[in-house]
């Protein structure tokens, strides 16, 4: 497996502890993680599984960086090359696929042929000719949502070659949790409480978000806006805030390992992203019965709909604000929206079966 997420090779994290889990579906599972800065020492997740980072100087030279992992890690046969994305590791994954030939799943977990995806960077302009490329050459493609597939489909790549196969949120898990945090406890000062998890990224258009509750407070003068996460815009955004006087409405709590309790309480969950893969908050927010205004991203159209939330435009600002004010007003359609959010995740199924689904995609 190719890998861009750091976080497999810290311990106890979730994504170390899902590694874990993948580990059990095969003979081996080595993991290649891709990494740059202070050198990270390879890391032995349980019997089956390790995870080996590249220690790479920079980003540019992951693919060749992979490939040099790859060639001292080689024992025996590789079944299977799955690479997490179908960019650089895509193409160190292909490289590889015919080197050794191993058959090649290339995973799809970011909607790359959203126009707001090409126009973001020219780096990311150079990823979608990459992507179509490669994909083409996949003995299998694994994405994480029907309108990722549906789109590759446009593409001209044959139907019965892609898999769709979400990411896994343990329903179940989230509505037996137990309230470890009350919004309106830790935030008293506010009547109603909007909140946000979302890494603080362009993407994620978060200042459309302040843009829209901007108009909203000087409305709503005792709503809050709570922002849960980090990224690279932390400092543009407080910025913004100050630009717009919301230095009493909204509040950023940083980076949160356990989310679910902030979805619980609060009384309604934003997401102004410019695309999506899939929107996993969007799914943990409705296992919590959290009433959901989303743009028209990720698994929008399939759990996530305009029956179960208020679904916008993307990049709406207006259509953000009228949302928020129709939700702030109106409890009893807060209170529908959160009960038929939480209804239609209710058959997402259980980890045992989604593991089986997850080795089913090996099975090349």
């Amino acid at each position: 497996m190719l890998s861009t997420d750091v976080s497999i090779l810290a311990v106890g994290s979730e994504a170390q502890n899902r590694m874990k889990e993948y580990g059990s579906l095969a003979d081996r599972l080595a993991i290649v993680v891709c990494t740059t800065g202070a050198p990270r020492q390879e890391f032995e997740i349980s019997n089956m599984v390790r995870a080996i980072p590249t220690n790479s100087r920079t980003k540019i030279l992951y693919a060749w960086d992979i490939l040099r992992v790859v060639k001292q890690l080689v024992r025996g046969t590789i079944d299977v090359i799955t690479a997490q994305d179908p960019f650089e590791t895509g193409l160190a994954g292909w490289l590889i696929s015919r080197r050794l030939k191993s058959k090649l799943q290339l995973q799809v977990h970011t909607d790359f042929l959203s126009p707001y995806f090409r126009r973001e960077s020219f780096k990311n302009r150079i990823r979608v000719l990459l992507a179509k490329w490669l994909l083409a050459k996949a003995d299998s493609i694994r994405v994480v949502s029907e309108r990722i597939k549906q789109s590759l489909i446009g593409l001209g790549l044959p139907e019965e070659k892609i898999v769709v196969l979400p990411i896994f949120v343990d329903v179940e898990k989230i509505q037996s949790e137990q309230v470890a945090v009350r919004a309106h406890k830790k935030y008293p000062q506010f009547d109603v409480v909007i909140l946000m998890v979302s890494r603080l990224e362009p993407e994620k258009n978060i200042t459309l978000a302040l843009r829209a509750f901007a108009e909203v407070a000087r409305k709503h003068s005792n709503t809050g806006l709570v922002i849960l996460g980090a990224g690279s815009q932390e400092t543009s955004l407080k910025q913004l805030v100050v630009r717009y006087q919301l230095q009493s409405s909204v509040v950023f709590e940083g980076a949160v390992q356990h989310t679910i309790p902030y979805y619980q309480s609060a009384d309604i969950f934003l997401n102004t992203s410019n695309y999506e893969g899939y929107g996993r908050t969007l799914i943990e927010a409705a296992a919590s019965g959290c009433p959901i205004i989303t743009t028209d991203v990720g698994v929008v159209g399939e759990r996530i709909n305009k029956d179960t939330s208020l679904v916008v435009p993307v990049g709406d600002s207006a259509a953000v604000e009228e949302a928020m004010s129709k939700l702030i007003t109106d409890e009893k359609k807060r209170n529908d929206l959160g009960r038929a959010a939480q209804e239609s995740v209710q058959k997402l199924g259980d980890a045992q079966s989604y593991l089986e689904q997850y080795k089913q995609s090996w099975q090349i």
